[in-house]
């Protein structure tokens, strides 16, 4: 069959984020393997539709790509009926009112995460999508990580017997940005601006944690700004009124107690920039980005506390890789082509608006939750 093409409307690919992960590594990386492949033996290519508010930036990145189609009028690309998806990667603060924008003209949407700065906005999304019946769709792209993928397979094979606890470690040290460039956007480190890892990071924390051990049932969080003040991208300095780090506890279905720090101050001594270990009565597995180690029961050892003598056990030793036994692909790229599915074929996307405010909810309970020193039930 020859393949069909339909029109992708893609806000804010000039950022870090849609650019790198969204126009070039999935994009464009499904267009140059063909498309998306169908049930049928069909296939569908993608049209991107470049917007933004640079027309410089645009035209570079366009012409870079050999993309005929950019524009900063966001409600004429919106009106054209070959324009099928709108993607947003704008700030979140742009967020809203852009995708109720596109849901308004009927295009299906697929947005970044967080969907919104609060629950009321994010569940507004929800609503609005389903009245309009348009697909919807968030971005949850942890969940299709190599170590991630491992750990979901020794879970669905009863690997840990019953899962105890997961303790997650994510984070790197962003420069200040006054002798060494910072990596991220200064934007990050404002909150009136939308900042803060509560709110980029406890969304993800929530796909991961529902969809791999069980719902969030309470959370109890501390979010501090441990660095001050920053240098933006123009070496001004600026105070740092968005949190940098967040120590959070959750509770969980079956009583799983799951703990993630998540900081842009800490320095790496891991194997990865995030891992989750998960402790069963039958075995225990740390996963990262790519790789998962393992420990059986039968050959768990035996320490014994003794501060008097030196410690000679290489206790990393005694874990075991879990082998790839299968191609893992991008996982945003995964997510893009099952995204495409479900609006041309009504296939599975179960990654909607409302696990989307599901997420806002818990970086809002989180957020309160340090504010207020107390833990917090989040509510079915």
């Amino acid at each position: 069959m020859s393949p069909q093409s339909i029109g992708i409307v893609m806000n804010g690919v000039t950022g870090r984020m849609g650019y790198r992960q969204h126009l070039v590594r999935s994009v464009l990386a499904i267009n140059e393997q063909g498309g998306v492949t169908l049930s049928d033996g069909g296939r569908v290519t993608l049209r991107p539709v470049l917007v933004g508010r640079s027309p410089g930036k645009l035209a570079k990145l366009a012409a870079d790509h050999g993309i005929t189609d950019w524009t900063t009028d966001l409600d004429a690309a919106l009106a054209d009926d070959d324009n099928l998806i709108y993607f947003d990667a704008q700030v979140t603060q742009a967020r809203v009112k852009a995708v109720l924008k596109a849901i308004d003209a009927g295009k299906h949407v697929y947005a970044e995460k967080p969907t919104a700065e609060t629950v009321e906005d994010a569940l507004a999304l929800a609503e609005a999508a389903t009245v309009r019946g348009v697909k919807n769709g968030v971005v949850q792209d942890k969940l299709f990580l190599p170590g991630l993928l491992k750990l979901k397979r020794l879970i669905d094979g009863g690997f840990f017997g019953r899962i105890l606890s997961v303790r997650g470690e994510f984070g790197y040290w962003v420069f200040e940005g006054d002798w060494q460039d910072a990596q991220r956007p200064s934007w990050n480190y404002r909150a009136e601006d939308g900042g803060g890892i509560v709110l980029d990071m406890f969304p993800h924390w929530a796909y991961v944690l529902e969809n791999l051990f069980g719902r969030v049932r309470s959370v109890y969080a501390q979010a501090v700004t441990h660095i001050p003040e920053r240098v933006d991208e123009e070496g001004r300095t600026y105070p740092a009124t968005a949190d940098d780090a967040a120590y959070g506890v959750f509770e969980l279905d079956n009583g799983i107690v799951a703990q993630i720090n998540s900081s842009w101050s800490v320095r790496v001594n891991r194997e990865e920039l995030v891992e989750f270990q998960v402790d069963g009565t039958h075995g225990s597995a740390v996963a990262g980005l790519r790789n998962c180690r393992v420990q059986h029961r039968a050959t768990t050892p035996k320490p014994v506390w003794n501060p008097d003598l030196p410690v000679t056990a290489r206790f990393r030793d005694d874990w075991q890789e879990v082998p790839d036994n299968a191609e893992f692909d991008n996982g945003f790229k995964v997510q893009w082509e099952m995204f495409v599915r479900h609006v041309i074929e009504d296939a599975p996307f179960p990654h909607d608006f409302a696990s989307g405010a599901r997420g806002v909810r818990l970086a809002e309970l989180g957020l309160r939750s340090s504010a207020e020193g107390r833990r917090l039930p989040v509510e079915p």
